[in-house]
């Protein structure tokens, strides 16, 4: 069996209401991912990229939030109108979409230092 090229991880994760760093799936993850598999099966990628659900990346505060294997790009802020620009430029093109990653410093630090 072939592996796939690329893997879109969506976080659908959800937190209680109220929650400081809010969540994912209150901000449509659940139908951003669809909408990725709907036009990888309608484009024909389907067998090279997969779209898969994740559970909390631990960027809701970015959300709705988008990872993308193996070079791993971290989208932020992701809405359904981004998908097709996601995978025009990035999954086909290998350009990630500049105005949608996460660059905020504090994200990237590294917490287990001391």
């Amino acid at each position: 069996m072939k592996r796939f090229e690329k893997h879109i991880f969506v976080c659908e994760n959800k937190r209680p209401k109220g929650h400081p760093k809010g969540c994912c799936q209150d901000k449509g993850s659940i139908e951003i991912r669809a909408l990725f598999k709907k036009r990888l099966k309608e484009l024909g990628l389907n067998p090279k990229v997969r779209a898969n659900s994740s559970g909390c990346l631990d960027a809701c505060e970015f959300g709705a939030t988008v990872l993308v294997y193996p070079e791993q790009i971290w989208y932020g802020g992701v809405k359904l109108e981004d998908v097709e620009e996601i995978i025009q430029s990035h999954i086909i093109n290998n350009k990630p979409v500049e105005r949608l990653l996460i660059k905020e410093k504090r994200f990237w630090k590294d917490d287990n230092k001391t």
